[in-house]
């Protein structure tokens, strides 16, 4: 009896190693990261993480600024909902915590990103290359109307909380996005309409406003310097002269946008002055 328990011990021992390594396969499968060296619009050169999860049908995209502020930016494909995150470093001398969280989200389009099974397989050759997009695509401008309540978030993206939690209140929407959604049976409450949905008249831009404690309009830039937004096709013929397609690389893009929103105190919106 003695003989077989010792017998067992490396037996069990093999068979844990083995659901381990099974374990660790199987979230390579589903999983991949890329980095990708891209050059800012202010000449820095700076590295992109690509992650791709096609288990949560997800696509990620992060990178710093020269500024150090944190981009990043999520794609759903489950949901069909895109999320802009930006950390921005506070000005301490001026009254601003460490950072500001900002986060914006909106319905995702279709051809804006490649599917997260076709990511998940991309590969670089020369990791050390500053990447350059071949198309760039033409600046977009939001303007998001609504403020999304981050406790019924969840129905729009499951993924909402951990990106947005830190942004508190400073979570935004468009209307036209808002009626899509709702039409779509999402509950209502999530949204409040901010003051310059119907009173945009009454506010001035925050570059143009002197007092800091004064509600306005705030503008915030961002920009993808380098991402996989299309797939491309390939054509081939067989040994009997007929031709078919096939999936040959990608076609990397490079996007800006330009979101413009309510906050009642220029205090949160310091980036946003007069040069």
């Amino acid at each position: 009896m003695f003989a077989s328990r010792v017998s067992a011990a490396p037996v069990r021992t093999l068979t844990r190693l083995c659901a381990l390594l099974l374990l660790l396969v199987a979230a390579l499968a589903r999983g991949s990261e890329l980095r990708v060296r891209v050059r800012l619009a202010d000449g820095l050169v700076t590295e992109e993480v690509l992650e791709a999860d096609s288990d949560r049908d997800l696509i990620s995209v992060e990178f710093k600024q020269g500024d150090g502020t944190l981009i990043t930016f999520v794609a759903d494909f489950k949901q069909d909902v895109k999320i802009f995150r930006a950390l921005i470093l506070g000005e301490l001398e001026r009254g601003q915590s460490q950072y500001q969280a900002l986060c914006f989200i909106s319905r995702l389009g279709r051809n804006e990103i490649i599917p997260s099974e076709s990511m998940a397989r991309l590969r670089q050759k020369n990791p050390q290359a500053i990447r350059l997009a071949e198309e760039r695509r033409g600046l977009e401008q939001l303007e998001m109307s609504a403020a999304v309540n981050i406790s019924r978030a969840s129905q729009l993206s499951a993924h909402i909380h951990n990106m947005c939690s830190e942004a508190g209140e400073a979570i935004y929407t468009r209307e036209s996005d808002v009626r899509h959604w709702l039409d779509k049976g999402v509950d209502g409450s999530m949204f409040e309409v901010l003051p310059q949905a119907a009173e945009a008249p009454g506010f001035q831009a925050c570059h143009s406003t002197k007092d800091l404690w004064q509600a306005c309009l705030c503008t915030y830039s961002l920009r993808l310097e380098w991402y996989p937004c299309l797939l491309k096709y390939c054509r081939s013929r067989d040994t009997t002269g007929k031709s078919s397609t096939y999936k040959c690389g990608i076609k990397s893009c490079s996007k800006g946008y330009h979101f413009t929103y309510y906050v009642p105190q220029k205090q949160l919106c310091l980036w946003d002055e007069e040069t």
